[in-house]
């Protein structure tokens, strides 16, 4: 899903279709994935909140989005199997007030909640399956109270201003990382990779590999 691209469709859950990139043969013989077409290197570093010693990756993502319901899976995988040097994050976006707003939200409350591992997916299924929209405190209270959470514990921590800060500080980092749509992987303060650029999640995941070893490398 592109920011440019937004459309009355794209407010909905289903999201927009990317035009995928295409890999040539020597790539999928085993070459190297290339700058520009695979990964994109900033021309100025983005900040980064991992400790010295490791690399950051962040999943830029939006709950609305069908591409970054699709890329689920195949990413906690993937995030299942990291080395310890690599730090892992997710970031929700805000490309515009209404859906985003509430989604970002409702993800920084569940990260900060420790209910990643019980609502994330959950919150996917529901906007895409279920059709949900999520976008308001009242539907958003009565989908975390029908999974079993506090739903006035879950909305104070909604509401907070640990999570306004949260928010803050993302739209920073999307800014820092020239963000333009999702799922969006940034490496390191120093490149992003996408499905939009790789076609598929796990050639994705494979440039983002590429990136993590590329970011090891004493410069």
């Amino acid at each position: 899903m592109n920011r440019r691209d937004f459309s009355s469709q794209a407010l909905g859950v289903a999201g927009l279709t990317l035009a995928p990139g295409i890999w040539s043969s020597a790539q999928a013989q085993g070459a190297a994935p290339v700058e520009g077409t695979n990964y994109i290197k900033l021309s100025q570093n983005a900040p980064v909140s991992a400790p010295a010693g490791k690399v950051e990756v962040v999943e830029f993502f939006w709950y609305g989005c069908s591409h970054c319901h699709h890329f689920e899976p195949s990413l906690a995988a993937w995030v299942a199997k990291l080395p310890a040097d690599v730090a892992f994050r997710r970031l929700p976006v805000v490309f515009r007030e209404v859906p985003f707003v509430a989604h970002q939200q409702l993800y920084f409350a569940i990260e900060a909640l420790g209910l990643i591992p019980v609502l994330h997916a959950k919150v996917f299924h529901a906007l895409h399956v279920e059709q949900q929209k999520l976008d308001k405190p009242e539907s958003i209270a009565a989908f975390v109270a029908k999974n079993g959470v506090d739903q006035v514990k879950f909305m104070a921590m909604y509401n907070s201003f640990a999570v306004q800060t949260k928010a803050r500080q993302a739209r920073g980092l999307m800014d820092a990382y020239k963000l333009d749509g999702v799922p969006t992987l940034g490496v390191a303060g120093q490149y992003t990779t996408s499905v939009s650029l790789n076609a598929t999640p796990e050639k994705t995941l494979a440039v983002a590999d590429y990136l993590i070893a590329r970011a090891r490398k004493p410069k």
